[in-house]
């Protein structure tokens, strides 16, 4: 090594250890130039690495042990539906520029109630059952929907009429509530979904009470609303008035009374993009 002599022993050590750094004595002057915006990071052998430089707006985004860490934009996904469809009648429903996937809930109408001519009480009609399901719409333009009517109410001594199935196309679909009939004890089970990813039934509608117009039976509920509520002495039955709900059953002490009308089913559609 020039300009030192040695004499019967080993070359003196030069190598820098950090024994012989004083604490703090590296300033930014010491380290050599990077590049604007660079981080320094260690790589899985230890050694420093340069993490490269991001754009305004980004976040710095660990990879684990093994990798850099890395800038990139900041997530502004949602967890909700970008946008939400209510359809109420048959109709076709068209998909929106840029959404791909759709969560669907179909529910089929409510049953109406069942009338009654006697001293009696008749039953709640049944409640629309429910079909839920995510689709894959990346590829499908429209879908045709198909809304179940709600069933009228029993007229006099008779029983009330079925709910309408409603459906997405074939994907899926949801029958209509049972229709409630003319007696007591005279309930009338919901529809139920099928093709879905989930499907149940609709609420029962309730049997009439006892001989006597005491108190009818009360309509079965849906998934988006409650049925038609029952009716004391001497009434006739109550309409529902929310998507899938079934109509009440009469009470009479004698006269010709009529059942409630169930209320239609609906598609609730739930885009995403």
């Amino acid at each position: 090594m020039t300009g030192f002599l040695v004499q019967g022993g080993s070359p003196p050590n030069l190598s820098v250890t950090t024994d012989k750094i004083v604490d703090d004595a590296v300033t930014l002057a010491k380290m050599a130039p990077g590049t604007d915006g660079n981080l320094i990071t260690y790589d899985a052998s230890g050694n420093p690495a340069a993490v490269a430089t991001g754009s305004s707006g980004e976040v710095l985004t660990s990879a684990g042990a093994g990798a850099p860490p890395t800038f990139s934009a900041l997530s502004t996904t949602t967890t909700g539906p970008d946008s939400i469809q209510t359809i109420t009648s048959t109709s076709t429903w068209t998909r929106p520029t840029g959404v791909v996937k759709v969560m669907v809930y179909v529910v089929g109408g409510g049953a109406g109630g069942g009338g009654i001519a006697s001293a009696n009480c008749s039953g709640g009609g049944g409640g629309g059952g429910l079909s839920i399901k995510i689709i894959d719409v990346s590829s499908i333009s429209t879908v045709a929907c198909t809304i179940g009517a709600g069933g009228a109410g029993g007229v006099g001594a008779s029983a009330g009429a079925v709910g309408g199935t409603s459906s997405f196309a074939s994907h899926c679909s949801a029958t209509g509530g049972v229709a409630g009939v003319t007696s007591t004890g005279g309930g009338a089970i919901g529809g139920v979904g099928s093709g879905g990813d989930f499907n149940s039934y609709g609420g029962t509608g309730n049997q009439g009470g006892e001989t006597g117009g005491v108190g009818s039976g009360t309509g079965g509920h849906s998934f988006f609303a409650g049925g038609a509520a029952g009716k004391g002495s001497a009434q006739a039955g109550s309409n529902a008035v929310g998507y899938g709900g079934g109509g009440s059953g009469a009470a009479s002490t004698g006269a010709s009374l009529n059942g409630g009308n169930g209320f239609a089913g609906v598609i609730l559609v739930m885009e995403y993009k």
